[in-house]
């Protein structure tokens, strides 16, 4: 499990990730910015020094605010995930994150589920 989180603003911003039967969950927690785009990115896409995920699952139940810096974010994940024929699937985005998502048709392009064990086991 690894933990980044912003420390020019603590407790604003976390995202932590592990791995379920070989999907990386990214769990975020806070605002979703400008300010954090790398955090986030790395959250996603590092490797840790083994290969990059090719499944992702990030968990927006705790955001609560989001810009298009996360939009832009989920995009450049998902086309780096598709070249290996992998998927990034977004879970429990509150109201007004979901309201982003669909307004800018992330959500036809990303798959959106109600719950994590949804977007885990669709």
């Amino acid at each position: 499990m690894s933990d980044i989180e912003n420390a020019d603003r603590p407790g604003r911003f976390s995202a932590v990730h592990r791995t379920v039967d070989g999907v990386r969950v990214v769990t975020v927690q806070g605002e979703i910015d400008h300010d954090v785009r790398e955090l986030l990115s790395a959250a996603l896409l590092s490797g840790d020094g083994a290969a990059p995920p090719s499944r992702i699952v990030v968990d927006l139940g705790g955001v609560t605010f989001m810009d298009s810096s996360g939009i832009n974010i989920f995009v450049t994940a998902h086309q780096a995930v598709s070249s290996t024929q992998g998927w990034v699937r977004i879970a429990a985005a509150q109201k007004p994150v979901l309201h982003v998502l669909r307004l800018v048709g992330l959500d036809a392009i990303i798959a959106c589920h109600p719950t994590l064990e949804q977007a885990l086991h669709p």
